[in-house]
């Protein structure tokens, strides 16, 4: 069994700051890309960041340059730095990995459980 488990929502002031964090775990062995989803109510669910085993990102345009995806391979997870938030980042964040669990196996994608992201004044 694989788990993703997410950290670190909540409600911010415009302009303020938050960290979300993911940590995979259970019978894994390998995790190719890592990265963040979110979903704000009444719309579908977008791409934020995400990040490969080696280090390469990717980032939304109405993200870029305000956030800053991070991973640490060794220990299965990955790292969401948002700065100068808006109204409009308030959503539902959701961790996703591909992984598999052995060498024979196929890439499977997995989802953590979601954190309520509100930017709020």
């Amino acid at each position: 069994q694989v788990q993703l488990v997410e950290s670190g929502g909540g409600l911010v002031q415009p302009g303020g700051s938050l960290r979300l964090s993911c940590a995979a775990s259970g019978s894994i062995f390998s995790i190719n890309v890592m990265g963040w989803y979110r979903q704000a109510p009444g719309k579908q669910r977008e791409l934020v960041a995400t990040v490969t085993s080696r280090g390469t990102t990717n980032y939304a345009d109405s993200v870029k340059g305000r956030f800053t995806i991070s991973r640490d391979t060794a220990k299965n997870t990955v790292a969401l730095q948002m700065n100068s938030l808006k109204p409009e980042d308030t959503a539902v964040y959701s961790c996703y990995a591909q992984i598999k669990r052995s060498a024979a196996a196929y890439w499977v994608e997995y989802w953590g459980q979601g954190t309520q992201v509100t930017v709020s004044s």
